[in-house]
């Protein structure tokens, strides 16, 4: 399971990951935005992309990729624009367990994880007790942000 969470204006934006064959992933519909500052919502967008997983989409040659699905919502005309302010961070869940890190842009403008942000989860951890850690994460990181 691979879930993008981004951060911009005090919206968080969470698009459904499509996965392409064997591991290159898509926001792909439905999206959902939420304001940071209503962790009831927050709490349910984070717990119903999760649950949504990653739905197969077609394999696309990079040139062929439709711009960010993100962008409507955010009502930005690109993802240069969408990035700027944004904060982003990755849930994943590889064999049973979570893993929630947060990304930095690197040089090369590609995100990648941040070695000193990265909450680890023991096996057995609920996607309950998940969703809670990243609807504080995002509060605090929203509080800071403004």
């Amino acid at each position: 399971m691979y879930c993008d969470v981004c951060l911009r204006n005090g919206t968080v934006y969470l698009p459904t990951m499509g996965k392409m064959g064997k591991g290159f992933y898509r926001g792909v519909e439905p999206v959902a935005a939420v304001a940071a500052s209503n962790p009831n919502a927050l709490r349910q967008a984070l717990a119903d992309t999760i649950a949504r997983g990653n739905p197969e989409v077609p394999v696309l040659r990079r040139r062929e990729w439709p711009p960010p699905v993100v962008l409507k919502y955010a009502a930005v005309k690109s993802w240069s624009a969408f990035e700027r302010g944004m904060r982003l961070w990755r849930i994943t869940r590889k064999n049973g367990n979570f893993e929630i890190s947060e990304q930095k842009k690197q040089p090369d403008r590609m995100w990648r994880d941040d070695p000193d942000q990265i909450v680890s989860f023991p096996p057995g951890t609920s996607t309950d007790e998940v969703v809670d850690r990243m609807v504080a994460i995002l509060q605090e990181a929203a509080r800071k942000l403004s």
